[in-house]
């Protein structure tokens, strides 16, 4: 005679574990519906870039068509876009290094010395609006000759990336533990040889984050390239900006050249995540 196994009924969920649950779903259901909502745009630029001019405008074709390459072609071809990619490439890197340069001592000591009036100024300077100096910028630019070159790109969009590069550092080094930097010092190391070996090796994170925000406001600025540069240094923005004239638009060429501009970010984004997250986690939650 053989018994009869019978499964262990599964005991209901208690209130708590099914309010938590319900939370669950709704968190993920409102991060999906976010994700979907940003990256529709990205998608549609990514699919119109391997349509024709007629699909792009066509409503009725949709993510299903014979994709092309001839945008690509042609952009490349003209040789513009390629130029345009080294020019913002050089002005973005140079740019980023000298202002992390300079940014970054200058975050550490107004973080360890509490220098409160010096972090009043680099607000205020990120807060005025680069285009009110535009006028008397080209005007001084002008005078020395430097109109049209890529030091001037170089000079003004470091005005922007040395402050913001201060400000996400300033609170990163003001969280870290002045214990080590005094322990440091105890051994022998002067202060700026504790900041180099101590606290610069610490806010690696921070460096990483803030320096690639940088990288990607000189990436994507159109206002100080349309004023300041010619056609031998012109940036990327600038050249996407021509694909749009007064008669017409050529949108395959515009979205080829946009997935052009747009990949070199998501890459550098997507294999500093790592240091970028850390980073902006640590400014949010230090200081």
């Amino acid at each position: 005679m053989s018994a009869t196994v019978t499964p262990a009924s599964r005991p209901p969920l208690a209130p708590g574990a099914r309010g938590r649950r319900k939370r669950s779903w709704l968190r993920g259901t409102a991060i999906a519906l976010v994700t979907l909502i940003f990256a529709l745009p990205l998608v549609w630029m990514f699919a119109a870039a391997f349509k024709t001019n007629v699909q792009v405008t066509d409503p009725s074709v949709g993510l299903w068509f014979r994709p092309t390459l001839d945008n690509f072609r042609s952009i490349v071809e003209a040789g513009q876009i390629v130029r345009s990619l080294g020019n913002s490439l050089l002005v973005g890197v140079v740019s980023t290094v000298l202002s992390a340069v300079i940014a970054v001592p200058a975050a550490w000591a107004v973080g360890r010395f509490g220098m409160h009036r010096t972090g009043s100024l680099i607000l205020v300077a990120r807060i005025v609006p680069a285009i009110s100096l535009l006028v008397p910028w080209y005007y001084l630019f002008a005078q020395m000759g430097l109109v049209g070159s890529y030091t001037v790109l170089v000079l003004s969009h470091m005005f922007v990336s040395v402050p913001l590069i201060m400000w996400v550092m300033i609170s990163f080094f003001a969280g870290l533990p002045v214990e080590l930097e005094e322990a440091a010092r105890t051994d022998g190391l002067s202060a700026f040889g504790a900041f180099w070996r101590i606290s610069l090796p610490l806010a690696a994170p921070g460096t990483a984050t803030a320096s690639l925000l940088a990288f990607v406001f000189s990436w994507n600025n159109f206002m100080f390239a349309l004023v300041f540069a010619d056609d031998r240094t012109q940036t990327v923005p600038v050249t996407l900006f021509n694909f749009i004239s007064y008669a017409s638009t050529d949108w395959g060429g515009l979205m080829a050249a946009a997935t052009l501009i747009t990949v070199p970010v998501l890459i550098a984004a997507v294999v500093g995540q790592k240091y970028l997250v850390a980073g902006l986690t640590a400014g949010a939650t230090k200081g």
